[in-house]
């Protein structure tokens, strides 16, 4: 109540404080009559500019007061500016660096998808002819299966994304925030590259990586200038130069840094399950995820193609996130396939939410790759503390099929690799069923490749080639340096 506002009422908690360093903004409301005001200043606020979560605080007297209900029809929010469009000659330098580069990178987060620019990228690479690699975020603004896509970036992105990100004399980052899963250490990130970056909030530009030619704007309205001025200049990219490039990016995609053993007929490996995920549902699935290893496998293989198809939790790194987002996704798109790549760690932090899904009638597919470990964390015990394992075996797990049921669902638990298809084929047969499948996967199969925290992209954890059926080669070598210089 706002008189008890400040002397420690029974549950009173500072809201306003506690979510001020984690939110766009918040509101306190004190009087009913600037409740409309308020609420449709932080939709606004929210879903403008880079958008945010927006907390209003609603103290319980102003919930029973009565007022006359006027939505205001004007918004002047004096210390929020709307977005300028691009500086003409910021564009002009843009496409200037675009034209003379010879080992070019056009690199997407998901600032493109929250301007719907994928047009607008997709028209820009291709008239180009650049590679183009996307963030964990940006999955899915460019097209998975064409040939210009290099693959996602980073920490676990393809070794030719991370080389040709290493050896590139210019990068276009286009709504991305060169974060540290991206970058790496900084101080060795893309060493002789000029960078270009497109960013809606001037904040991020130059924030952590030296920025040569900062783009504030709406990514879609700074591409469209950017496409507008290619078309426009008589220059041209240096051909010559561009088909070189691309020859030594197809020598690092000769590496096939995703590629895993995949012959034995007892032991499921979680790759071999996502990609038969995309096999059945035609790639056309909303897939949500949880984070940790099964996140990381998802984002590889499932091969994204279209846009928002894949929600996840990326800066934050939210275990628990993949249920109730699946869950969201289904009640927006309740005709489509909406799966939840999760695992047993991850999926028990809301499993409560069967529940829900229960009592609302939300038939999701949740497709847990259980390992029996905290996946990720068992994988940096193995690589950087001498294998020893402390707290990432999980020995108390439930059944995971009869909890399912429990709940009113249908479990199921796979544990062959032959089983794996039919299975799949058969929970998403159950339209009007939530099904919840079990698959024991390989208790020890780690993410490949894997660039370790403040390493540079030029060196990745590569998959031991004895790990790919050939027990002749040795298995110490796991780093793999290299350059096109």
């Amino acid at each position: 109540m706002v008189p008890l506002i400040g002397g420690d009422a029974f549950q009173e908690v500072d809201a306003v404080g506690v979510t001020r360093p984690i939110v766009k903004h918040n509101f306190l409301i004190k009087n009913v009559e600037d409740i409309a005001l308020t609420m449709k200043k932080a939709f606004h606020l929210a879903t403008t500019g880079r958008p945010g979560p927006v907390v209003v605080d609603v103290p319980k007297d102003i919930t029973a007061q009565i007022t006359e209900y006027v939505w205001p029809d004007k918004l002047d929010i004096r210390s929020y500016p709307a977005v300028p469009d691009a500086d003409p000659e910021q564009v002009k330098k843009a496409v200037d660096a675009l034209l003379r580069a010879r080992r070019p990178v056009i690199y997407s987060g998901g600032g493109v998808l929250l301007s719907n620019a994928e047009d607008e990228l997709i028209k820009l690479v291709r008239l180009l002819g650049y590679p183009c690699t996307n963030t964990l975020m940006g999955l899915g603004a460019y097209p998975h299966d064409d040939p210009l896509f290099i693959g996602m970036l980073g920490m676990h992105g393809t070794y030719e994304s991370n080389m040709a990100m290493h050896d590139a004399d210019l990068i276009l980052s286009v709504g991305a925030r060169f974060d540290d899963r991206i970058t790496g250490e900084t101080s060795t990130f893309a060493p002789n590259a000029t960078i270009v970056h497109i960013d809606i909030d001037p904040a991020q530009i130059g924030k952590n990586i030296t920025t040569q030619i900062p783009l504030v704007g709406d990514a879609k309205q700074v591409l469209q200038a950017i496409l507008a001025g290619i078309r426009k200049t008589k220059a041209k990219p240096e051909k010559t130069a561009i088909k070189q490039w691309w020859k030594i990016i197809d020598g690092w995609r000769a590496k096939n840094s995703y590629a895993y053993d995949n012959s034995s007929t007892d032991i499921i490996k979680p790759q071999y399950v996502v990609q038969k995920l995309h096999q059945v549902t035609g790639g056309e699935a909303f897939v949500t995820s949880d984070v940790g290893q099964h996140q990381m496998f998802a984002a590889q293989f499932y091969g994204f193609n279209k846009t928002r198809r894949w929600i996840n939790s990326g800066g934050l790194g939210t275990m628990g996130f993949g249920l109730p987002a699946a869950m969201g996704v289904k009640v927006a798109h309740p005709d489509a396939d909406v799966a939840c790549v999760t695992g047993e760690g991850s999926i028990v932090m809301c499993i409560q939410e069967l529940s829900t899904c229960k009592q609302h009638d939300l038939p999701i597919k949740i497709i847990n790759l259980n390992n029996r470990y905290l996946g990720m964390v068992r994988q940096w015990q193995e690589f950087f503390y001498d294998s020893r394992y402390s707290h990432s075996y999980m020995d108390s797990l439930p059944d995971f099929t009869k909890l399912a049921e429990a709940y009113g669902h249908v479990g199921m638990q796979i544990t062959k690799p032959s089983d794996v298809e039919g299975a799949l084929k058969e929970a998403f047969a159950m339209t009007d069923r939530l099904v919840f499948m079990d698959f024991i996967t390989d208790q020890k199969e780690n993410v490949y490749p894997m660039i370790a925290a403040g390493k540079p992209h030029n060196e990745m954890h590569l998959r031991p080639e004895s790990e790919l059926g050939n027990p002749d080669l040795e298995n110490s070598d796991l780093i793999s340096k290299g350059s096109a210089s």
